[in-house]
């Protein structure tokens, strides 16, 4: 794993210093990865979703591979691809409550991200602006919620896109947790 890690390293830095060889080796490995990361999301997800997993790595490797960015490292590049995968399924949703004419929002299932025993629907929107308003707050547990959300990472790969500990990772997780449940739950009521 840590070799698969230094080669996307090494080939990030290359693409981003123009070497067009290094996106072709890059693509297929990315690809996968991020294939792993919207297939790990959409397993959380309602079986009626209308968005496949297809179309989510598409439009991410689309956006990705068009970014004028001086990658650093994979954190780096996984960091922005959760930004875009957030984006993607936030706009998604809104586009389907806008065909909807407003008749309700888009329900997600926020199994892992809410700590409840019960499984709980979520509206997309609402969960983007409750961690839009979390951003607020505190910076780095809106961005722990995004990359373990809707990147999926494990704790240890979002403590280094971070740059923190996995610990300060579980802590800040958990509160932010509890902080965006009741925030959802208030927006219901």
């Amino acid at each position: 794993m840590q070799s698969q890690n230094q080669d996307v390293t090494g080939l990030l830095a290359a693409w981003s210093g123009g070497d067009a060889h290094a996106l072709e080796a890059l693509t297929p490995v990315v690809y996968d990865e991020l294939r792993r990361i919207a297939g790990r999301y959409l397993r959380r997800e309602r079986p009626d979703h209308t968005l496949q997993g297809t179309e989510i790595v598409h439009e991410a490797y689309l956006r990705l591979v068009n970014q004028r960015v001086r990658w650093q490292n994979r954190a780096h590049f996984y960091g922005i691809a959760a930004q875009f995968i957030r984006r993607i399924l936030v706009d998604h949703a809104r586009h389907r409550q806008a065909q909807k004419r407003g008749a309700g929002g888009v329900k997600l299932s926020l199994d892992e991200a809410i700590a409840t025993p019960e499984r709980r629907d979520i509206d997309l929107v609402k969960l983007d602006d409750a961690l839009t308003d979390l951003a607020k707050l505190d910076p780095q547990q809106a961005r722990i919620v995004e990359l373990r959300y809707f990147a999926g990472l494990s704790v240890e790969e979002t403590a280094e896109v971070v740059g923190i500990s996995p610990a300060t990772v579980k802590r800040d997780w958990t509160t932010a947790k509890a902080w965006l449940y009741r925030a959802l739950s208030a927006s219901t009521a």
